[in-house]
């Protein structure tokens, strides 16, 4: 009897945890609204890994030096998708906030779970069910009323917002690095994450570079300062350990499904925070983007993994892997 009355608080303390990493990963939309004039979309890539970097070479450098024969064999791997799902997921998010609303940012990155399900079938073959296809055209759609603000002659052109198509292609990016956590390097956690953050500091170099030379480095502003310390504190590490406590807590399956959050707070923060209005379009997407994503989870083949594609989730493995 005591095991199943020691689950309740323990899942409740879980719940709790994922509700607070989901709040906190939509407030990145907020920080990517706000960022434009106060820091340059590759200032604030370098300066959110840079710190958490400091952070855990301290807290984590016992799990790092376990592992460092593993990490050490897969550096290429590692470089490749700190690259693809942090430095250029984050370089094109924070770019798109100067061109795009923070509530087309939010519902955007509805599309990432059923992008992960798309390339999960071309890279691995995974069956997809006709609930799953239904799910995923529904998604699309829901894309697609948000990328063109409800206006059919905008898909009939193909004129969408330059916000709006760096933000779809961030989410591609992100979906495939998601999927790429399939093959990821057989570490801790915690010690791939740390790796990945390094790789990430170090990739954003390059891009960092570019953007001074190009004239357009923005070094943060006094407001800026605090967007990158939300930004490297929040999203970058905090809600990453604190998701990882709650995968520990109550599995990768069930903590995966509170990632459908995050468009829905990043939303409503889009609406209370920064003060944009949420129109009949933005509802409609909402609905079709939860309702794609719902099909697309319910109604699965049961041999398949479930679809995890956090903003910036490191997991030990997917599920089902």
């Amino acid at each position: 009897m005591s095991a199943p009355l020691a689950a309740g608080p323990r899942a409740g303390r879980a719940y709790l945890l994922l509700l607070f990493t989901m709040l906190v990963w939509a407030g990145n939309v907020v920080a990517a609204r706000w960022a434009p004039g106060q820091v340059s979309p590759q200032a604030l890539t370098t300066l959110r890994w840079a710190f958490p970097c400091a952070i855990l070479a301290v807290i984590a450098r016992r799990r790092i030096l376990a592992d460092r024969t593993v990490l050490a064999r897969s550096w290429l791997r590692i470089l490749i998708m700190a690259t693809v799902g942090y430095t250029l997921y984050a370089s094109l998010f924070y770019a798109a906030g100067a061109y795009t609303s923070a509530v087309n940012i939010a519902l955007l990155q509805g599309a990432i779970p059923v992008l992960v399900l798309v390339l999960n079938y071309l890279a691995y073959s995974q069956p997809v069910s006709l609930g799953q296809g239904i799910g995923v055209a529904v998604t699309l759609v829901g894309a697609g009323v948000a990328a063109s603000h409800g206006d059919l002659d905008v898909l009939r052109r193909l004129d969408f917002n330059r916000g709006d198509l760096l933000m779809l292609v961030a989410c591609l990016l992100y979906a495939a690095y998601t999927v790429a956590l399939a093959t990821r390097p057989k570490a801790s956690g915690l010690s791939f994450f740390a790796a990945l953050a390094a790789a990430a500091l170090v990739t954003s170099l390059p891009p960092l570079f570019a953007e001074w030379a190009a004239g357009r480095l923005i070094w943060p502003t006094a407001t800026g300062w605090l967007i990158v310390t939300y930004v490297a504190l929040g999203p970058s590490l905090a809600a990453q350990l604190t998701f990882l406590s709650a995968v520990e807590m109550i599995g990768p399956n069930r903590a995966g499904l509170f990632v459908n959050l995050v468009p829905v707070f990043g939303a409503g923060l889009a609406v209370l925070v920064v003060g944009e209005p949420f129109e009949t379009s933005d509802a409609v997407a909402l609905a079709l983007v939860l309702g794609g994503i719902a099909c697309a989870e319910r109604l699965r083949p049961r041999a398949a993994p479930p679809v995890l594609p956090p903003e910036e989730i490191v997991t030990p493995s997917p599920p089902g892997r």
